[in-house]
């Protein structure tokens, strides 16, 4: 059977949501109709735009510039900061909408889903489910989605990007040489900052150029990402749609900082902030990491990360954040950063494992420290005991949120 694949994504989530919010309480302007944006705080003037009205789109403000330059564009611009409880709200209420139709629902990011609508659509075609989905966000939930229908999740995901707000489109196998292949390649699945350039340099500037080039060319300059995004450009993706309520496979922390990162000590800060609270809820969870991972996003929006895997696993935060900081100083670029993260990977059990030859002999004196500070902190709040490097720095001794199985809402909580 051929799959029916949706993927829902919300129109300028953060400002529809907390716009939808705003009107059932009383207020009497809705913020998608004038000038607005999400994103930092408005007494400190610092932060980046989260999200945008479409007016705000006509004093061209971008998604990720600072809230100076979108003030500079547009003086009236009204500002409000992000309200993450509201938001996880609001896609909680997605997902069980969308489990009404399939019990395959994948919580790709806060406000995107896809849907497995295979042998659930009995009395309906798969175009009249993805429309009737579309009309119900609208009228029960308060806010607007364009909805992709296809054959798997990239077509689906591609389809969605199509004519917004508030749309249906289908990208199925014989539409993709009249839909995808026109679109520049920019637009395509993965083709991010580090990829385009090259592509240029080759001649392909479209979708289409790039399905037509020769794989073994695209490998010898991209390597194994050529020929991934050579199959995204021909629709080719055979990835499941994976339900909510996997097991936990990995906790850590990120978040995006009110100001430019722009000196190894303020950035090393922030990553002993994170890999304390991510430290603090492995040894809660009674668990061990074997892998430490690193992420980074700088002023531009572009994200990379690196990784280790430990000779044994452990929970303690300054064997943890060792390995942070050593990942740091080899990745950094000396650019300023918006956006840092620590996660901790393929976990095992405290109770049994092996141990190394060549573990450090301080150890059980530091997860003896670490389980003494972890109870004061427990008894008498989180405050209670920081670390003497934080004080007057400006930098939470505890900071960030939930990492999530899903990529894209790693900073949301």
């Amino acid at each position: 059977m051929e799959r029916i694949i949706l993927h829902v994504d919300v129109n300028s989530a953060y400002l529809s949501w907390e716009a939808v919010y705003r009107l059932q309480h009383g207020a009497r302007i809705d913020l998608r109709t004038i000038p607005s944006v999400i994103g930092g705080d408005e007494k400190s003037r610092r932060g980046i735009v989260l999200a945008k009205s479409i007016p705000a789109k006509k004093y061209d403000i971008q998604t990720g510039e600072t809230l100076w330059s979108a003030r500079s564009k547009c003086p009236n611009l009204v500002v409000l900061p992000p309200s993450y409880p509201l938001y996880l709200s609001c896609s909680d209420a997605l997902v069980r909408l969308l489990k009404k139709y399939s019990p395959k629902v994948e919580r790709y990011s806060g406000d995107e889903c896809f849907v497995d609508l295979t042998g659930c659509t009995q009395k309906k075609t798969a175009e009249e489910t993805a429309w009737e989905i579309k009309e119900r966000c609208r009228t029960e939930l308060g806010f607007t989605v364009n909805v992709g229908l296809s054959t798997n999740k990239l077509l689906a995901k591609m389809a969605s990007e199509l004519e917004k707000p508030d749309k249906m489109h289908t990208m199925y196998p014989h539409e993709i040489p009249e839909k995808l292949w026109p679109m520049p390649v920019r637009k395509l699945f993965l083709s991010g900052p580090k990829t385009l350039p090259k592509l240029y340099k080759l001649n392909i500037f479209t979708i289409g150029q790039l399905a037509h080039a020769s794989p073994d060319l695209l490998q010898h300059h991209l390597k194994s990402h050529g020929l991934t995004i050579w199959k995204y450009a021909n629709g080719i993706d055979d990835s499941p749609v994976v339900p909510d309520g996997r097991a936990v496979k990995g906790i850590g922390n990120s978040t995006t900082t009110p100001f430019d990162v722009d000196s190894e000590k303020e950035a090393l800060l922030y990553l002993l902030s994170l890999t304390e609270t991510a430290a603090m809820r492995l040894r809660s969870n009674k668990m061990l990491a074997r892998v430490v991972t690193v992420s980074l996003r700088d002023t531009n929006l572009s994200f990379y990360s690196h990784q280790r895997r430990l000779v044994s696993p452990t929970d303690s935060t300054l064997l943890l954040y060792r390995q942070a900081k050593s990942l740091f100083k080899e990745m950094w670029r000396r650019e300023p950063l918006r956006h840092l993260g620590v996660h901790l990977s393929d976990l095992v059990e405290n109770k049994f494992y092996q141990t190394s030859f060549f573990d450090d002999t301080a150890v059980s004196r530091q997860q003896a420290i670490d389980k003494t500070i972890d109870e004061i902190r427990a008894s008498y709040g989180a405050d209670a005991v920081v670390r003497g490097l934080f004080p007057h720095s400006g930098i939470p001794p505890l900071c960030g949120g939930v990492y999530e199985a899903f990529p894209t809402m790693r900073s949301l909580l």
